[in-house]
């Protein structure tokens, strides 16, 4: 099996720059590709310095010599499965509450990933990790599809050009119409579940909200992140006293079901660059 990928170049440039700069290809790809003359131009090799013009034809072939060989998660039962938003390379499906993102322990099933590896193994197909949920969190959640496009994706959510936004409801009233919280997130020293504002090792953690409305004594807010650390939006919020209502870490009553929500996902599709706004339906107990 390969993956080959045909493009029509947009802007003016090296060849080099049009796989590393444009399509966001690692050195160590691009090395391979170089090596064995797996990029043309018009259907020629060309070398990595020559120029490329708008308008021409680019043909990309990826071998599963390139990676590093990913056990294939165990499937699952594909019940329950939501999809949002699919290509020959991505599946964005709505994780359901409850649902780890991938198994912790060998041999685990019952995961988002098992459920999504059923889904895909009737075309000899296989979910990769892109980026995780929390278990209590439900959402839109991208699956990579093939090799190739990890890196791709995974590096523009790092770069926060993939944008997530999150609803969540939160204890309390009064809180200013929009704010953002720039305090660092350790780990909690006195629970290996849990992590804190300035606890050991911590690491820079901004958070941006704005408040849609107020209802019972709780606030609902729409979330974006800058950074994206282990219970990130939790943590923060605990630690300006509105605590996630449901939480059964951070909030001291935290009621039945934890509400956080990835709610809306502005996708960059690999290769081609388009954008996909994606919406994941709310949960039925999701308070609205």
């Amino acid at each position: 099996m390969n993956w080959q990928y045909h493009l029509v170049a947009n802007r003016p440039g090296t060849v080099r720059e049009l796989l590393s700069n444009q399509l966001l290809i690692p050195k160590h790809l691009i090395y391979r590709l170089r090596t064995d003359k797996r990029v043309t131009v018009n259907h020629r090799y060309l070398p990595m310095n020559f120029q490329v013009a708008v308008g021409d034809q680019i043909q990309i072939s990826f071998e599963p010599d390139d990676f590093n060989s990913v056990q294939p998660p165990l499937s699952d039962c594909t019940d329950g499965v939501q999809v949002l938003f699919e290509t020959n390379d991505v599946i964005v499906v709505n994780k359901h509450r409850g649902d780890k993102t991938h198994p912790n322990q060998p041999g685990e099933r019952g995961a988002t990933i098992n459920h999504v590896a059923a889904y895909l193994a009737p075309a000899h197909q296989q979910p990769y990790i892109i980026h995780r949920l929390d278990q209590q969190t439900s959402g839109a959640i991208i699956f990579g599809k093939n090799p190739a496009v990890v890196p791709i994706l995974t590096r523009l959510i790092s770069e926060k050009r993939i944008k997530r936004s999150y609803l969540a409801w939160v204890s309390g009233t009064g809180m200013r119409s929009s704010g953002t919280i720039d305090l660092p997130i350790g780990i909690d020293p006195n629970d290996q579940r849990k992590r804190m504002v300035n606890g050991p090792h911590s690491l820079n953690a901004i958070t941006h909200y704005q408040v849609i409305r107020t209802s019972h004594h709780m606030t609902l807010l729409k979330i974006e992140l800058s950074t994206g650390r282990t219970h990130q939006i939790r943590v923060h919020l605990a630690a300006i006293g509105h605590p996630l209502v449901g939480d059964p870490l951070y909030n001291p009553t935290p009621g039945n079901a934890l509400q956080l929500h990835s709610y809306q996902l502005d996708l960059i599709q690999p290769f081609t660059m388009e954008h996909h706004l994606i919406t994941a339906p709310l949960p039925t107990d999701f308070y609205m």
